[in-house]
């Protein structure tokens, strides 16, 4: 044991238990037990009183820290998007290219495949959000980047790497056999910016989707007689829903509704946020679209929302405050619940031996004081304080 993580409030299978040591070693979790049991002369970190959660985990993020991805598809711009989400208790995430043409695919790609071999902290693969999405569901993507599936775009989706992929597509646009092939790639398919029939979107989880991207969201809704993707995402036991949680893309009387359908460990908690960020900005460009943040929120000059300016910390403060979950629930979503999404789930998301020291200290008020990515600290949990 290198070091063990004491005086804290340790958020658990169980939920939040005191009187817990959490022992690191080699960038991993050694042991979770009582304090009391500690040998003498293990080094001590003290957490003052704080609240220790598993570190968030985002997957799905354009930008942050005044970087946009689409902008700026580099291994050095992940990594200032990570350690500007970083602050707000994101210890792994997915950087996020909105529909673009292929050869910027490519390089977001190679971005986050070069980030990952670098050891850029946090960074668990990329998410490719396009370009196979219906038209008339394109939010604020560019209708002159969608496109149909080709075998240039499938053979670039499908090329083996390090990290995660996750693609997001309309399924009655890009088929079943598309989505057949990606899976069989071992890349994660969702659905989102889509128009499908109830029938088409069974038929894509049939295929191998398993997500609905931005639940709500720039896809077909819940009618009398037309389920809609909501309808399939909500009834089908498949499904993990991501939900922007901000109070701006969704009522919070829909999505808790939508939490009475399906099980809380089906849903996960994303920001789609945008470079503003961590970072000062009021006002930034999206491929050629001026974008403004005004009132917590990103719009473009026809007043559509353009991703979001919230942060995982956040995401957990409204689920428990919107939303009326408990903070377990709500750091399930974050955490716990993405890592399953991702196939991480034996490794990420849960304060137990043998996981990733992924971890996210809070304050009472559910603010960051503190993270630790592979058990490496961070400056600010720092100044709480070792001994």
């Amino acid at each position: 044991m290198d070091l063990a993580l004491v005086n804290g409030r340790v958020m658990t299978d169980r939920g939040l238990q005191d009187g817990l040591a959490v022992g690191l070693a080699e960038g991993r979790i050694a042991s979770v037990g009582p304090a009391a049991d500690l040998p003498a002369g293990v080094r001590r970190f003290d957490l003052s009183g704080g609240l220790l959660l598993p570190g968030f985990i985002d997957i799905q993020v354009n930008g942050g820290g005044g970087v946009l991805f689409n902008d700026t598809p580099t291994p050095g711009a992940v990594a200032a998007i990570g350690a500007a989400h970083r602050r707000f208790g994101t210890t792994g995430f997915l950087p996020t290219l909105i529909s673009d043409d292929l050869s910027v695919v490519r390089q977001a790609q190679a971005a986050a495949r070069e980030a990952i071999r670098r050891g850029t902290p946090g960074v668990l693969g990329v998410h490719i959000e396009g370009p196979y999405l219906n038209i008339e569901r394109k939010g604020i993507h560019e209708a002159d980047k969608l496109r149909r599936p080709d075998e240039a775009g499938m053979e670039l989706l499908t090329s083996p790497g390090d990290g995660r992929t996750l693609v997001t597509l309309a399924p009655e646009m890009a088929g079943t056999a598309v989505i057949e092939r990606l899976t069989a790639a071992g890349v994660i398919v969702s659905a989102g910016h889509t128009n499908a029939t109830y029938a088409q979107a069974l038929a894509g989880l049939d295929a191998g989707l398993t997500g609905f991207t931005h639940l709500f969201n720039a896809m077909s809704p819940i009618a009398s007689r037309a389920p809609g993707v909501v309808g399939a995402a909500l009834s089908d036991p498949r499904s993990w829903c991501g939900i922007i949680v901000d109070g701006q893309h969704v009522d919070p009387v829909v999505l808790r509704l939508a939490l009475h359908c399906r099980p809380a460990e089906r849903f996960i908690l994303v920001t789609d946020a945008m470079p503003c960020v961590g970072s000062d900005l009021r006002t930034f460009t999206l491929q050629d679209k001026i974008i403004h943040v005004r009132n917590g929120a990103c719009f473009d000059d026809r007043g559509r929302l353009a991703g979001s300016n919230l942060d995982m910390a956040g995401a957990v403060r409204n689920a428990v405050e919107l939303l009326g979950v408990g903070l377990d629930t709500a750091s399930r979503m974050a955490s716990a619940n993405p890592a399953e999404f991702l196939g991480l789930g034996g490794e990420l998301g849960r304060i137990a031996a043998g996981y990733r020291a992924d971890l996210v200290l809070l304050g009472d008020d559910l603010t960051v004081r503190g993270t630790w990515i592979g058990g490496e600290i961070d400056h600010e949990a720092l100044a709480v304080g070792a001994g």
